[in-house]
């Protein structure tokens, strides 16, 4: 496994990273803490050491899970959170915050009815905020420092000074050790540099989601500024393991989503089709080679991928250790861009 800084805070961390969404169930057709506790001791077991949570992953239950499986082995984990997604403010702070998403109808368009047990969740990330936030997950995390702390989403109402003075006062304080965004613009990223150093920009990015490529990569490859690519597999799409015809349960976002579509499914085997001999040449799964691929990309120093099973956490650890050739690399870039779907 390789180790990248993560900017420049002087913290090295496994270039693969264990993506922590998915085992806080929400969204995600529920979770099963004893399996989770087990994928993440196999990552940490195959070489991995950066895990990358956040208090809306499952509201609280992804941070409760991973401060389970890594209290007697804290000193072998670059540790990961957020902070900023709130479904617990008051009114004052919600005069502040912005309306993300309500769990009725929620961030991924899943149809749904308000219910008496429906509510709304918030971006808010004021000085006050910031500080609950940070407690409650250290207490979660069973921690007494976070190692990499993001702010989750940019839209509230708060202004950068306020959240980057706060950061670096937590950090002067020793609760965390660098700082972080996530869902940033290149030019928040910059509003955020005018007040303290930015160690980690953390961003949606895949082979089916490349609008980074000329924006925030570039701008954290110039700046040396750690790049953290999310869903890197686009939700287990690239693993070359959906069926066209597959169907999702009730509870799991992907259901409604137009790229899990027959017809779209069709188009992404399609794109994968001539990357299959390179990763048998290499003795590696697609998923391996779509993580190896996505890491070898200018700008993106990490990368994270969901695991729900042991097996799922090790082969995402390997790819961390895939070297890829200029020809290689060329065969999939053009794969990549002929593709024409959702």
């Amino acid at each position: 496994m390789k180790l990248r800084p993560l900017g420049k805070s002087q913290i090295d961390a496994s270039a693969v990273a264990f993506g922590a969404w998915a085992i806080g169930g929400w969204t995600w057709g529920g979770t099963d803490e004893q399996a989770s506790i087990k994928a993440i001791h196999a990552f940490l077991d195959a070489g991995g050491t950066l895990i990358d949570t956040a208090p809306i992953y499952g509201f609280g239950r992804s941070e409760e899970i991973v401060g389970k499986a890594i209290a007697d082995r804290r000193d072998k984990v670059v540790l990961a959170t957020k902070c900023s997604m709130r479904w617990d403010l008051n009114d004052q702070q919600k005069s502040r915050a912005k309306k993300k998403f309500s769990t009725s109808e929620d961030i991924f368009d899943q149809p749904g009815q308000e219910s008496e047990d429906s509510f709304d969740v918030y971006i808010y990330a004021g000085a006050d905020g910031i500080r609950e936030e940070v407690e409650a997950s250290l207490k979660r995390l069973k921690t007494d420092v976070i190692d990499l702390y993001q702010t989750h989403w940019q839209s509230d109402d708060v202004a950068i000074e306020e959240k980057m003075s706060t950061l670096e006062e937590l950090k002067r304080e020793g609760k965390i050790r660098a700082i972080g965004v996530s869902n940033a613009t290149v030019e928040e990223i910059e509003a955020y540099q005018k007040f303290g150093q930015v160690d980690t920009d953390q961003e949606k990015y895949s082979m089916l989601d490349r609008a980074m490529e000329d924006t925030n990569l570039a701008k954290c490859d110039s700046d040396q500024i750690g790049f953290l690519a999310y869903s890197p597999l686009s939700q287990g799409l690239l693993t070359g393991k959906i069926d066209p015809d597959r169907e999702y349960p009730d509870g799991d976002q992907r259901k409604y989503k137009d790229r899990f579509q027959a017809d779209n499914v069709r188009k992404v085997h399609a794109m994968l089709e001539p990357m299959r001999g390179i990763a048998e040449k290499h003795g590696i799964s697609l998923a391996q080679l779509a993580i190896a691929w996505t890491l070898a990309q200018p700008g993106c120093s990490h990368v994270l991928a969901g695991a729900r099973t042991p097996q799922q956490a090790i082969d995402n650890a390997g790819a961390g250790a895939v070297e890829l050739s200029k020809d290689d690399l060329a065969t999939i870039t053009k794969a990549v861009h002929e593709y024409d779907g959702v």
